[in-house]
């Protein structure tokens, strides 16, 4: 039988010594730190290509249009018409608490996925800024990077599976230049990333400016926060990314998402759509937060919007953060390019007549 040495032994001890003094000594005159002898890809290498020339599969000829206030209402009788059980209750549920908080001044806090933004979803999210349904609007990575897509050329959402073979997936150069361009500037002045792209944008005005939300939402002062992994974005593939600057700005978002949270007490809203892992978790930690330094969190309204209903929306959104009677949540379910415009003509049909705020 062989026993193992004890850890102190002077066998062990004059090998790991050794160990030591050979790293030590390949480390010497280097910046470098780490142990480990494989270093990290250098990225700047990387080959890209003109985002003008990437086919892409979504463009602004297929987004919604906004309802007028009429249309609206007539939409508006026809879902008043759907029976008042399950599904259809809920979701009048959803408007009704969402048409009270804005009445009452309280928060209504808006988690968009990418694939709402890739839905064509953003005329009429930036129809209900207007209106003043949205106080704020919490994404992740992939949804700034749809929108900044669109209002840069009016197309995004790239056929992955054609060009991942060739390594060209998420090399569109404009892309990880300019908001990789963005984000550092902008936290220069102590901006997250929603704001620092949303900056960006109206400072510049590309054509297509007047469908992206991040540029709208910064016109009308409505904060904007982004929540990156960093790696899960193909803007972090690209040499100019700074992984300090991308953490410093996402979590400043964080922070103050997590202000804008606590302004859910007392009739407040929060919408999760499209968002099966990132924004839930973003929420619940958020609600932790707030409830650990002190502050009420209570009598508020969550909803999750998608097409599949997964755990982490249904625990960390409809179900945790309003246990206890804190609150009422509610799910439901199907495609949001079908969802979301059906809870916009409740909400604008609800509005008495006259324009939407400029």
């Amino acid at each position: 039988m062989i026993s193992a040495l004890p850890i102190d032994s002077p066998c062990l001890t004059a090998t790991r010594e050794k160990r030591e003094e050979k790293t030590r000594s390949e480390q010497k005159g280097r910046e470098l730190m780490s142990i480990y002898y494989r270093q990290p890809v250098d990225l700047t290498g990387l080959r890209t290509y003109p985002l003008a020339s990437r086919p892409s599969k979504v463009t602004v000829e297929d987004f919604a249009r906004p309802l007028a206030e009429a249309d609206a209402r007539q939409m508006r009788r026809w879902l008043d018409s759907l029976p008042h059980l399950l599904a259809a209750d809920s979701l009048r549920a959803v408007a009704a608490s969402i048409e009270a908080a804005r009445s009452r001044n309280r928060a209504i806090l808006w988690g968009i996925g990418g694939h709402v933004v890739k839905t064509g979803l953003a005329p009429l999210l930036i129809d209900l800024m207007r209106r003043g349904y949205v106080s704020a609007i919490a994404t992740n990575g992939s949804g700034v990077i749809h929108d900044f897509e669109i209002a840069l050329c009016g197309w995004t959402s790239e056929d992955v599976d054609s060009v991942l073979g060739t390594g060209d997936f998420g090399m569109a150069d404009e892309t990880g230049r300019w908001l990789n361009e963005a984000i550092a500037q902008g936290g220069q002045d102590d901006c997250g990333v929603g704001e620092s792209v949303g900056r960006w944008l109206v400072e510049r005005e590309p054509p297509f400016a007047a469908m992206s939300f991040l540029h709208e939402a910064y016109r009308l002062r409505i904060p904007v926060t982004a929540h990156l992994t960093i790696g899960a974005d193909i803007i972090h593939l690209h040499p100019q990314a700074d992984g300090a600057a991308l953490g410093a700005a996402t979590h400043r978002d964080f922070r103050l998402f997590t202000a804008l949270v606590r302004e859910l007490d007392d009739g407040g809203v929060y919408l999760n759509l499209g968002s099966a892992v990132t924004l839930p978790e973003i929420f619940l930690k958020a609600v932790t937060v707030v409830r650990n330094l002190g502050h009420s969190l209570q009598n508020f309204t969550t909803a999750n919007f998608d097409f599949l209903q997964h755990y982490r929306p249904l625990t960390n959104v409809v179900r945790r953060p309003v246990a206890h009677g804190a609150g009422h949540g509610y799910s439901l379910t199907g495609h949001h390019e079908i969802l979301i415009p059906l809870l916009a003509a409740l909400l604008v049909g609800a509005d008495p007549p006259g324009d939407p705020l400029a």
